[in-house]
């Protein structure tokens, strides 16, 4: 049967086609608007990659209105500063957590990226998601048409294909869906770091002060988990596709952190070589055209990938997701809302986009002479009374999510 002849959805019902934080995050908000979804998850099971995740107050915010919030709060390790080092240890510049939890009415906080998806999950129904399932879209449908006489998306499964009133494309940097909605946009570029991540299970000497240590061109994390873990993290400059010579990444990570400040080196050479991940780091330098067409949003990596170097990647993903979800409204066509979603989505994400890059470019400087400059402005800004320096983060931090009044939002 040609999708065209697929009939229309016998009630309103949406797909989400990727299930990362993203991706379940969207499904959650529109199952708190009333509204069936699916997820379809191609990875044969949910265990998530990546290791830690930093969830600043707009996320936080954005993921108490779903309801999971407190819950990741209680999963969460309390950490009283942050804060940027040099590899020698000296302190660039500090802030308490307190400050910023004063400033913005919570505290920046950090859980196993495993712990949300969990949350996500188990606030769904039993049924939403489906994984081992690869789906792809087909035809995007006309949200311009009069809902009763509307176009449907068509999705493609395994089972065969299936039409939706939205179609929520949340599968990441190499975004197939985004490759169809914008064939000629060029995707994302390659940011020119990449990055380790790992959970130490049982560190050697906790507790660890959280922050980041910069070097010239590097810089290594840390973060306390719950439970005594700690996240350690690596961002430095390298080809695209490089790898250790011998596989070793754990090795790797010695090799170009060794003789940094404690307690780097230490925590990188207590992790299990098999749980290293490294991965390049992609971003949208050239912003898309919009974050949907037809009856197909876009959100996360696929419609906005970024440098890390904010720790907004997922938080600007929860964001999206009940920005998206808070434009469904009961009895209305469910793509009714997409360009209002992409009107208040597309600016900030590109902000966001913009200024990650622009920490990395900090990071990125090697010579002598910009480094030392770079890090007398660090310290500098650090001796500025705290009020000055969160006031800066406030476009980022002091985001508030709009409303859901649909039957089950909380």
């Amino acid at each position: 049967m040609d999708h065209r002849d697929l009939p229309e959805p016998s009630s309103p019902r949406a797909v989400v086609i990727g299930g990362g934080i993203g991706g379940l995050t969207a499904a959650l908000a529109l199952h708190r608007q009333g509204v069936p979804v699916t997820v379809h998850e191609r990875a044969a099971s949910l265990e998530p990659v990546g290791a830690g995740l930093a969830l600043a107050p707009n996320a936080l915010r954005a993921l108490d209105r779903l309801g999971v919030g407190e819950r990741l709060r209680t999963l969460a390790a309390p950490y009283p500063a942050i804060g940027i080092r040099r590899p020698s240890g000296r302190w660039l510049a500090r802030t308490g957590t307190d400050a910023v939890e004063a400033f913005f009415g919570e505290k920046p906080i950090a859980v196993a990226r495993a712990a949300v998806i969990e949350a996500l999950v188990d606030a769904l129904p039993a049924d939403t998601v489906r994984t081992g399932s690869r789906a792809e879209l087909v035809e995007p449908g006309d949200a311009r048409t009069p809902a009763v006489v509307r176009t449907a998306a068509v999705v493609r499964t395994a089972d065969g294909e299936e039409s939706a009133d939205l179609v929520v494309g949340a599968d990441g940097i190499r975004s197939a869906t985004r490759g169809l909605l914008f064939p000629h946009h060029p995707g994302p570029r390659y940011s020119g770091f990449t990055t380790w991540r790992s959970v130490i299970a049982r560190p050697p000497r906790p507790p660890f002060a959280a922050g980041e240590v910069w070097g010239r061109g590097r810089l290594a994390g840390v973060v306390p988990l719950a439970d005594g873990r700690v996240y350690v993290y690596g961002a430095a400059l390298a080809p695209a596709g490089a790898r250790a010579a011998d596989g070793d990444e754990r090795a790797e990570l010695l090799r170009r952190y060794g003789g940094w400040c404690a307690p780097v080196p230490e925590l990188f050479a207590s992790a299990d070589p098999a749980r290293v991940l490294r991965h390049d780091v992609w971003e949208m330098a050239e912003p898309l055209p919009a974050f949907h067409h037809g009856r197909v949003a876009l959100l996360g990596d696929a419609a906005h990938a970024m440098c890390p170097f904010q720790g907004q990647g997922a938080c600007q993903a929860v964001e999206d997701a009940v920005v998206l979800a808070a434009g469904v409204h009961p009895g209305v066509d469910l793509a009714a809302g997409l360009p209002g979603y992409t009107a208040a989505r597309l600016p900030r994400t590109t902000a966001i986009v913009n200024g990650s890059r622009s920490v990395g470019a900090l990071v990125a400087r090697r010579s002598p002479f910009s480094v030392l400059a770079r890090d007398l402005a660090i310290t500098a800004a650090g001796l500025l009374p705290d009020r000055i320096l969160l006031n800066r983060a406030t476009p980022t931090y002091g985001w508030h999510p709009p409303a859901l009044s649909g039957a089950r939002a909380g």
